[in-house]
This record gives structure tokens, C-alpha cells and sequence, in this order.
């Protein structure tokens, strides 16, 4: 996680997870800003290699609590990953995470061409 996560000029200083189903994740990175952020959930459904279900809750707004759901399939090249973050508090959030989410996925996908 710490090599693909955090947009531009951020640095992920901690990345930390237990996945499995009740087990948690947390992340921590400092912004453009310097400012400290931190996200972390609680793993809903884990089917390996297939898909991931997730609460997501920056420190800052844990009353915000949102959704995360992965689903990979397979495909003749490789995978097709859909990532869905739902539940959002309103349409800014939901705008700045579109982007933080886009940046996120054109690094990893910079590490497994």
C-alpha cells in the first residue's frame, strides 16, 4: 500500500492491515500541506482474489463513515478491478475522493503493467 497510495507529493508514512473479515486497516500520509491524514475501516467481506467490502472513516470525520467495494474478475490479459465508494456525506467528498482513488489506481497500475 505504501507504494501506490497518497495523490500527488504525498508521502504514505504508515499503512497497516489485518485482512480479514472484522479485521481493520489503517493508513496514514501527510498532504501538500504537511497536514497528517488518516483513514481506516473495518474488512465486511473478503473473498480472496475476488473481491473486498469496507468501511472507510477519515480521523478527522469518523461520524462520516462511507463504503468501499473491490470486485476483481478475470480477464484474458489480466483483471478488471471496480472499485465502488458509496455513501458519502455529500458531493464534494464524494469529488475529492474520485480524484484520490484515480491517482491511487494509475500508480498501481504503474507497478503491475
Amino acid at each position: 500500500m505504501t507504494r501506490w497510495w497518497g495523490g500527488n507529493n504525498e508521502a504514505t508514512r504508515t499503512a497497516e492491515t489485518d485482512l480479514r473479515v472484522g479485521g481493520r486497516f489503517h493508513v496514514g500520509f501527510k498532504g501538500d500541506t504537511g497536514e497528517q491524514h488518516d483513514v481506516s475501516g473495518v474488512y465486511k467481506e473478503v473473498v480472496p482474489n475476488r473481491k473486498l467490502v469496507f468501511s472507510w472513516a477519515w480521523r478527522t470525520t469518523p461520524e462520516r463513515e462511507s463504503q468501499v467495494t473491490i470486485d476483481i474478475k478475470p480477464d484474458a490479459d489480466g483483471s478488471i478491478l471496480t472499485l465502488t465508494h458509496e455513501q458519502f456525506f455529500n458531493e464534494k467528498a464524494r469529488d475529492d475522493h474520485n480524484r484520490g482513488w484515480s491517482f491511487g489506481l494509475d500508480q498501481l497500475e504503474k507497478l503491475f503493467p
